[in-house]
C-alpha cells in the first residue's frame, strides 16, 4: 500500500494506484478517513503499526463501497473504535435511498454495500471533529461530507473532487475517469458544493481518487468549477 505525506498531519494511503484513504494525526492518536475497498484492513493496520500510534477513530466522507469496503473488518479488529459519518449520509448506510423534501428528486447512484457496523458519531456541517472541520458537500451522494484540516489547510474532499486527468468536480470527470459521471447523484449540487469548498481557500486538496493537489490548489479548483459550469 503506497504512502504519501500530504502535510505533516495527513498521510495518503493508496490501494491499486486508484483508491485513497487518509490517516490524520491527532494528539491522542490517528483518525482514518474512509476505509478503501474490501480486503484493505490489514494493509491499513500495517501502516498504523509503522507509525507507532493508535488508530482511535474512523470517519467516512460517504458510504459508497470503495470507501466503506473495509469498515466492518477494521471495526471487528478494533473492538469499540469510534466510527463517524455525516448525519444525512447515515441513512444511506442503512440503505434508505429516499430523498428529503429539500433535495433534488434523483436516486442515489453507485454501490451501497450492506454494512454491519453502526456509527457511534453522527457529524453535522460546520462542527469540529478533532482538528477537522466537517464540511457538507453533497452531490456525489446526498450526504457527502469533506474535512478541512485546520492546521495545514488541507481539504480532504473525498469524492466531491477527483484528480485523475486533472482536478475535476464529481459528475464532470475527465475521459480517463468516466466512472465519476456514472455514480454521481446530482451534478448541479456537486458544483454548488465545489463553490463552497472554494470559499475555504484550501492550501492543499486531497481526494478519494488521484493524487493530491499540493500547489495552487485554489486556482486549480477555480478552473475545475469553470469547466463544470
Amino acid at each position: 500500500m503506497k504512502q504519501v505525506e500530504i502535510a505533516p498531519e495527513v498521510i495518503q494511503l493508496t490501494r491499486l494506484g486508484l483508491v485513497n484513504c487518509y490517516l490524520v494525526h491527532e494528539a491522542d492518536g490517528l483518525t482514518l478517513i474512509d476505509t478503501l475497498i474490501p480486503g484493505s484492513a490489514r494493509g491499513i493496520l500495517n501502516v498504523v503499526h509503522t507509525l507507532n500510534r493508535r488508530l482511535r477513530r474512523i470517519a467516512l466522507t460517504h458510504v459508497h463501497g470503495d470507501h466503506v469496503g473495509s469498515l466492518d473488518a477494521l471495526a471487528n479488529e478494533l473492538a469499540g473504535i469510534e466510527v463517524a459519518v455525516g448525519r444525512r449520509e447515515s441513512r444511506l448506510l442503512q440503505r434508505d435511498f429516499h430523498t428529503e423534501p429539500n433535495e433534488p428528486h434523483a436516486k442515489p447512484k453507485g454501490t451501497f454495500p450492506k454494512v454491519q457496523t453502526t456509527p457511534s458519531v453522527l457529524l453535522t456541517d460546520g462542527e469540529m471533529y478533532g482538528s477537522l472541520r466537517v464540511i457538507a458537500s453533497p452531490g456525489h451522494t446526498p450526504g457527502h461530507i469533506a474535512f478541512l484540516d485546520t492546521r495545514s489547510g488541507t481539504l480532504i474532499a473525498g469524492d466531491a473532487l477527483f484528480t485523475i486527468g486533472g482536478l475535476r468536480i464529481s459528475g464532470d470527470a475527465s475521459a480517463l475517469f468516466p466512472i465519476s459521471n456514472w455514480v454521481t447523484w446530482h451534478k448541479p449540487t456537486a458544483v454548488a458544493s465545489a463553490r463552497r469548498l472554494l470559499e475555504l481557500g484550501p492550501e492543499k486538496i486531497a481526494v478519494g481518487h488521484g493524487k493530491a493537489v499540493t500547489q495552487n490548489a485554489t486556482s486549480a479548483l477555480q478552473k475545475a468549477i469553470r469547466h463544470a459550469e
